[in-house]
């Protein structure tokens, strides 16, 4: 009996614990959209795409979010190429957060750049290394900031810089073109056009 109502203890802690995370996680939410719209700006610090259920986070944005959570950002390269006799760059970071108070890492992003994506087909490579590697770099940090705040729910991964984006077959409207077909008036006019001016179907 006494093992029985220690069993029972253990399963109500468990469970009023649990109560407990569940609230906190709600309440943590709900400050989070209390502070997305109160203190971040849409074109600024995120943006809406069309065809996208959720708004894009920004750097600006993500920056805002790691001050609100207290972190301080690290970036790294961790791959990179450099081919200049080839005019082909690429980049690959990895982003940290840690946590100011206790120096914990708490969320890691990966994000890459190369000089052949679509947006840099008309560009001059060797005039755009530094665009590149900023790109790889901010691409890593919103990986790592979604992650870390719990915001991938709200957000999705920043597509600001994208010039074009995939739809599907469903979402284009093909209309069809209307031939206007030339009426027997015409064609015998044109006929006789062609025999005055002595023109026939063999050129």
């Amino acid at each position: 009996m006494d093992n029985l109502e220690k069993n029972l203890i253990i399963y109500d802690e468990r469970e009023s614990l649990n109560e407990k995370i569940i609230e906190r996680e709600i309440e943590q939410f709900k400050l989070i959209q209390n502070f997305i719209k109160s203190q971040m700006k849409e074109g600024e610090d995120y943006g809406k795409i069309p065809g996208s259920p959720k708004p894009s986070l920004f750097k600006p944005g993500a920056e805002k979010l790691c001050n609100l959570y207290g972190f301080t950002i690290n970036v790294d390269i961790l791959e990179k190429v450099e081919n200049w006799k080839e005019g082909f760059f690429y980049y690959l970071c990895k982003c940290s957060l840690r946590s100011k108070k206790t120096g914990e890492i708490i969320s890691e992003g990966l994000g890459s750049c190369n000089s052949k994506e679509t947006k840099f087909a008309r560009q001059n490579p060797y005039t755009i290394v530094n665009t590149i590697l900023k790109m790889a770099k901010k691409r890593a940090l919103i990986d790592a900031t979604l992650s870390a705040t719990r915001t991938s729910g709200i957000f999705t991964q920043d597509i600001e810089d994208m010039e074009e984006m995939l739809i599907t077959d469903e979402n284009v409207e093909v209309k069809e073109e209307k031939v206007d077909y030339a009426t027997q008036n015409q064609k015998n006019y044109i006929a006789k056009l062609a025999k005055d001016k002595n023109i026939n179907d063999e050129g």
